[in-house]
């Protein structure tokens, strides 16, 4: 979800309310205690430079039971940030800590946001031996992905375009 899309949606709810995709309610005296944005510069495995900027939700469950955080006021905090940091209308990434700090997308379904579960995928498939397929799944087994052994390298490096990626 971009972050226009947040803020039309805010408009429409009386409440806020956070659900992990499978069920569990995040608890409703949350905070959100950074509205930011995260810029990534990197290099994939394949060589190729990359850039990449989200705007970052951190959700913060305090045992603060008495100040619940209404749209109205979350409007605001990502008004005042939009100004102050110049946000981009960019897809929101949320964390939150379910054991451990996760990062996940956001969807809306029926007044409440989903924090929906990101996956990790290779960005230079066709560098890395990964055989195409048709229809490309994130989630792979390894052994999809062609065996190569390190003497067998030219050069003996795992450079990028070498294959041992």
């Amino acid at each position: 979800m971009k972050l226009s899309q947040f803020t039309e949606q805010l408009k429409n709810l009386n409440r806020i309310s956070f659900q992990l995709e499978d069920g569990t309610e995040v608890p409703g005296h949350f905070h959100v205690t950074e509205v930011g944005k995260v810029h990534r510069h990197f290099i994939d495995c394949g060589g190729k430079e990359r850039e990449e900027t989200v705007v970052n939700f951190q959700l913060w469950n305090a045992d603060d039971y008495d100040h619940r955080l209404h749209p109205e006021k979350l409007a605001h905090i990502v008004t005042l940030s939009k100004e102050h940091l110049n946000l981009p209308d960019a897809e929101i990434e949320v964390e939150y800590q379910a054991g451990t700090i996760g990062k996940y997308g956001l969807e809306l379904h029926e007044g409440t946001f989903i924090l929906t579960n990101k996956q990790t995928a290779c960005l230079a498939e066709d560098a890395c031996g990964i055989p195409q397929k048709e229809s490309v799944s994130v989630e792979r087994t390894r052994s999809e992905k062609p065996k190569i052994k390190f003497s067998d390298l030219q050069g003996n490096s795992c450079a990028p375009g070498s294959g041992c990626c």
